[in-house]
């Protein structure tokens, strides 16, 4: 499995040194990173510095060290760039984008790991690390201080969704904890020992402790390493507000199914299935990947199978969307700031879990809540909130279009705007209808577009869920009417990335979005026998890199990393 991998991500390495999207020449590459390096306020700490490379891109286990960095991608899909914008510019604001996160209870009983052959995210041999590596990648945000590019202090992070694996509350109190600072014990059931697949002893799944024959037995024996990842640590948190928004492995059972009466048994009891018969799990596949399919719960988590007893744990309960809300607003977990990262009392209920939010004067954020509780990975937009996000682009834009085109002007002081959701427009086809609101129509991506086409005040829609870095113009019946949808890989899986977003204002007549790449603040290879935070971070993007469901496309080409992205100024 490794050669072609490897060679598909070394390939798409290289063209990310290039100014143009393609295969560059060699005056190009020194042309883009003499341009890189004009631009560029401060490089350091991000992946226009180095980027995490494999050193032997042909071994079927590798390990990582600092490659050459990415230079800029000035992208003129919308607007053309005009001469000398980079002594005119004035920086409007500065933020991080962080973005399924997947904070993971390893040992939890209400997983199916025994599918990760044909469902890839089912099981990943770094999983177990998630918590302190993503403390890594607070360190390395807080370090920067600032856009490399405006050089304007950082405003804020987002974390566009998935923030935990399978909504626990444990899930959810390691995620604030981590964000918000603080002592962080990423285990659950015995205190003293590690009981999730990993110990098992079954070839199915990595087992750092011991030589097994099988897929993953090019893997290092790395003993004792399942015990580091979930002994207590500290987390910084976050210096910087953060906010947050809604994914739907935040309200179902492993972002895949709905939830049931009596769930709750099989989070917090004492069996857990390590195996089944093969042609049990592509049955189960199926349905797992089929919307509105029936997926029978007790076989998916009990029945035939290899099963092991494990430690009961109620903290594993799973919780509701009422309640991961009000964790946010609970005023111990304020840390930064500001008290509900972006959730108010209005959202207390949990049923309309999508408000906005002061970005910098004159820029307003709006965080949606594309998940449905039906079940299936995939997502929509409820009709009451489509018409929700029109009633407050209207408030802000003293010119938009109507449903047929027509230019349409208010008495109203404009607001450029920026949207957050979990979901891309790609992946909102998932219409079944949502338990909070049952009888609501569900509305597609396209739809949503659409919506957003009419007014040109919208500059960005940013998301994630796709894993996978993927910057997408989406130009309107007007040049005004355009925006751009940017799409940023996940932190669970390589390239494990978070996106730093600068806006700025060229004063002439064009805006300019920067977009810059960052990783967790780790060496990119550490000694085997260190278990320190910062080795785990390090190991857990190793591991990561040599998933064997790992997807080389998930890196993104040159044109999705580091970028310029030129777009008309909608009030100039």
């Amino acid at each position: 499995m490794g050669i072609s991998r490897r060679h598909v991500l070394a390939a798409t390495g290289a063209a990310g040194l290039g100014i143009v999207v393609g295969a560059p020449s060699a005056q190009a590459i020194d042309r883009a990173l003499r341009e890189s390096s004009r631009r560029a306020v401060g490089t350091a700490g991000t992946t226009l510095e180095s980027v995490a490379t494999p050193l032997d891109g042909a071994a079927a286990y590798t390990r990582l060290t600092g490659g050459p960095g990415w230079p800029l991608v000035v992208r003129e899909d919308l607007a053309a760039g005009k001469a000398g914008r980079d002594d005119r510019r004035t920086a409007l604001t500065a933020f991080v984008q962080f973005t399924d996160l997947h904070i993971t209870d390893s040992e939890s009983p209400a997983r199916f790991e025994y599918l990760h052959p044909l469902i890839g995210s089912a099981h990943r041999p770094q999983e177990t690390l998630g918590s302190v590596a993503t403390a890594a990648l607070v360190d390395r945000v807080n370090s920067l201080r600032q856009g490399p590019f405006t050089g304007r202090p950082l405003d804020f992070v987002m974390t566009t969704g998935d923030n935990t694996d399978n909504h626990e509350h444990l899930e959810l109190g390691w995620f604030l904890g981590v964000l918000g600072g603080g002592e962080v014990t990423p285990n659950s059931g015995d205190p003293g020992a590690y009981e999730g697949v990993q110990a098992s002893g079954d070839p199915l799944y990595w087992n750092p402790d011991r030589r097994l024959d099988g897929d993953w037995s090019a893997f290092p024996v790395l003993p004792g390493i399942l015990t580091a990842g979930t002994r207590t640590f500290t987390s910084a948190g976050l210096d910087v507000p953060w906010y947050c928004t809604f994914g739907n492995h935040d309200d179902s059972i492993v972002g895949s199914l709905p939830d049931l009466p009596g769930m709750a048994h099989w989070y917090t009891g004492r069996y857990k299935v390590i195996g089944k018969d093969s042609g049990t799990a592509e049955k189960l596949a199926r349905a797992i990947r089929t919307p509105g399919a029936s997926v029978p719960v007790t076989e998916l988590f009990g029945g035939s199978g290899t099963i092991r007893e494990i430690t009961p744990d109620e903290r594993r309960r799973p919780f509701t969307t009422a309640e991961f809300v009000q964790a946010h607003l609970d005023p111990a977990n304020t840390g930064p700031g500001p008290q509900g990262h972006g959730f108010t009392g209005s959202n207390a209920d949990g049923l309309d879990v999508y408000y906005t939010f002061r970005i910098a004067p004159g820029i307003t954020g709006i965080s949606l809540d594309t998940t449905t509780l039906a079940g299936f990975a995939d997502g929509s937009i409820g009709l009451g909130q489509y018409l929700w996000v029109e009633r407050t682009l209207k408030r802000g834009s003293s010119v938009h279009y109507d449903f047929w085109g027509n230019r349409v002007t208010r008495p109203v002081t404009d607001e450029l705007f920026i949207l957050f959701s979990h979901h891309t427009s790609d992946t909102m086809g998932n219409v079944l209808p949502d338990a909070r609101h049952p009888l609501e129509p569900r509305l597609t991506g396209d739809a949503f577009v659409a919506l957003l086409h009419r007014f040109p005040n919208v500059l960005a829609w940013v998301n994630g869920h796709t894993h996978e870095n993927r910057i997408t113009p989406r130009p309107g019946a007007t040049p005004a009417q355009g925006f751009w949808e940017i799409n940023t890989a996940s932190h669970v899986d390589f390239p494990q990335h978070a996106r730093v977003i600068e806006v700025a204002d060229n004063a002439d007549g064009t805006l300019s979005l920067f977009t810059t790449l960052i990783e967790a603040q780790a060496p990119y290879s550490a000694d085997y026998g260190d278990t320190s935070p910062a080795a785990l971070a390090s190991l857990y993007r190793e591991l990561a890199f040599n998933d064997l469901h790992a997807d080389p496309a998930r890196t993104g080409a040159a044109a999705d990393h580091n970028t310029e992205l030129l777009l008309v100024h909608p009030l100039r």
